[in-house]
This record gives C-alpha cells, structure tokens and sequence, in this order.
C-alpha cells in the first residue's frame, strides 16, 4: 500500500454543542485516535474484542461505573489548563477546532482532536492533552511517551495530514511537573497502522466477525466478565471442547510449578527472618539502626505497619444491628477463581 498524501481531511459534524450520546454515536461510525492502541494490541484499557463490541453495538452485560470515571473527568475538565501552560512554555499558540474529522481515502478514520499548534510559519501540528499521577510519572520517563498515546497521535496524523504532534502532560499541581513530547510523522509505521484498521473495520465490524484475543491475561479475563455478566451457580454444567486438554494440562503443570517455587520461597523467607532476628533484639523498641564496616554503612529500618479493618464477626453485627449504615458503606465485588481437578488415571 502506498499512501497517497494529497488531500485534506473532511468534517463529519461540528462538535460544539454535541450531547455525549451523540458525540459516541458519531464515534461508532468509525476508529478514532483513543481507538488505535487496541487495534494494535496495545492499550491498557480494553481489548480488541471490547472495541469490537462497541462498534457493534454491543451492551456489555455487567455495565458497571468505570472506576477510573474521576480521573478521566479530572483530564477532561483540565485539557485547557494543559493546553494554556504549553503556550506559556513553547511560545506555540495553540487553537480548538471543535469538529469531527475523517480521512478522505479510508473514511473509517476519524479524528477529535484537541487542540491544533500554530508554529507561526505557516504550518500546524496537534496538541494532545494529558493528565496522570505523580506515581505514574515513570511512563513518561526517559523522553519517552506510552506506546497507546503514540498510536493515537500517528492516527490523528493521518486522518489531518499534519507532520507534527505534539503531547503534553501535566502530572503535578505546578508548571513544572509537566512533560512535553514531539513526535514525527513516519509513513511506514502509519501504513501498517491504517492496515491493521482497515482489516478491523472491514473484517471484524462489518462482517461480524470478533476479532480473536491476543492481549494480556487479566485484560482478556476482565473483557470476558463483562460480557459474559456475573457467575450463576445453578447454571448448568459445560461440556468443554476437547482442544481445551493442552491448555488444562498445561494449566496443571505450571501450578505444580508454581507450588514448589512458593514453597521455596517461604524457605527463604524463614531464612531471611533468621538472619535479622538478633538484630532486631538489639533494636528494641528503635525503628532504625546503623553499622559501620570501614567505608560501607548499612542503614537498617524495622518500621511499623497498621492496618484498620473489620473483621467478619463485626460485619455480621453491624449488618445486624445497624443495617443502614452496613448498606451504605459495605459492597460485594465479584471475582472468580480458576481451579482445575484431574481426577482417573495418570
């Protein structure tokens, strides 16, 4: 596929005065920039299969409130905060366009983008805005920018026919814990991402084809949950297929695997307690101590750990005696345990 850079991009809908509903119900007309990393196999936060879905239509069975609801509405309230401290830093005036954009020549790729970059010598670029925590700041280290962001930004390159993109990231309450990234548009890495688009779109979404599970165990497990729903014990048994005996035999393998390296484990743990024991006699009460062995110094901390917790006879009597605040307070999550038994000959 040779990419044809002759073109501008078209407006789909102005997003100015759009209600939510209708913003998502344009979006599932096509991929947009968000939706690139799990198309590539590489987002943190759905599957191929949860985007699939999506596109279809297709209520998941548990919808439950997205637990990380506030930190998206702290990134979303926060983009013009982003956006005005890049100015002040870059000298770049930066401008929203609040329209929905497509790609001409693949009319599946649509763009949203946040804000655009005024270089002031007659060219543009994209400004993506971010937020993260200050533990999650190491995701930005060395120069870098997650792999999921860089695949919305070369996405929205495409869809604009822009060179430039740029991310900003604030991570802190300042406007020095902030991070800046650029990034260039390379046509090789963009065709093999309109590829794998254009097959998801074509293939999967509008064949109604699901798109197999390629991602990482607990993502595949969580995306399995919601759309199957919640356990049912009275459920009738399943007759598993037949091609499921490696993966049960390998299952069974690395547990027992598994059990010997934990029991190792604990040796060594009930050796390290050994090796410290007289130590922390001569600590007391002390939470820190020091030796000197020429010009190496070892510093030695015992500190205390508390937890407060409920134990289960107090759930029982406050469920019993105050029942309101029990409801208020206390909530069930569900989460299930794969187990597997071999029963016969060996």
């Amino acid at each position: 596929m040779s990419l044809n850079l002759n073109y501008k991009p078209e407006v789909v809908v102005d997003t100015e005065n759009l209600s939510r509903e209708d913003w998502l119900g344009y979006r599932r007309l096509g991929i947009g920039g968000s939706d690139a990393a799990a198309i590539m196999g590489v987002s943190p936060f759905c599957t191929k299969r949860d985007l699939y879905y999506d596109k279809c239509g297709i209520t998941p069975a548990i919808d439950e409130e997205e637990s990380n609801w506030v930190a998206k509405e702290v990134g979303h309230r926060l983009e013009d905060l982003v956006a005005e401290i890049f100015s002040k830093k870059t000298g770049f005036r930066v401008f929203p366009v609040r329209k929905m954009f497509r790609h001409p020549l693949y009319p599946f790729m649509l763009a949203d983008v946040d804000f655009f970059i005024d270089f002031g010598d007659g060219t543009y670029g994209i400004l993506e805005c971010k937020t993260t925590n200050y533990n999650c700041q190491d995701k930005w280290a060395n120069n870098s920018t997650p792999v999921n962001y860089e695949y919305q930004g070369r996405h929205y390159m495409a869809v604009m026919n822009i060179n430039r993109v740029y991310f900003a990231c604030l991570y802190g309450n300042n406007e020095d814990e902030f991070f800046i990234r650029h990034m260039e548009r390379d046509l090789d890495l963009e065709e093999d991402l309109i590829a794998e688009e254009e097959y998801f779109w074509n293939d999967n979404v509008k064949m109604g084809v699901e798109p197999p599970y390629t991602e990482k165990a607990d993502l595949v497990l969580e995306s399995i949950r919601k759309h199957y729903g919640p356990a049912d014990k009275d459920a009738d048994q399943v007759k598993l297929n037949r091609k499921h005996l490696v993966g049960l035999e390998r299952y069974l393998e690395l547990k027992e695997q598994k059990s010997k390296l934990d029991q190792e484990s604990k040796k060594l743990e009930e050796q390290m307690k050994e090796s410290y024991a007289e130590i922390v006699e001569e600590m007391g009460v002390s939470c820190t101590g020091v030796l000197k062995d020429g010009g190496t110094e070892y510093i030695v901390t015992y500190n205390p750990a508390y937890r407060t917790s409920i134990d289960k006879k107090g759930l029982e009597k406050l469920k019993v005696q105050h029942p309101d605040v029990y409801d208020d307070y206390v909530n069930t999550t569900e989460s299930r345990r794969f187990s597997v038994k071999k029963k016969g000959a060996a």
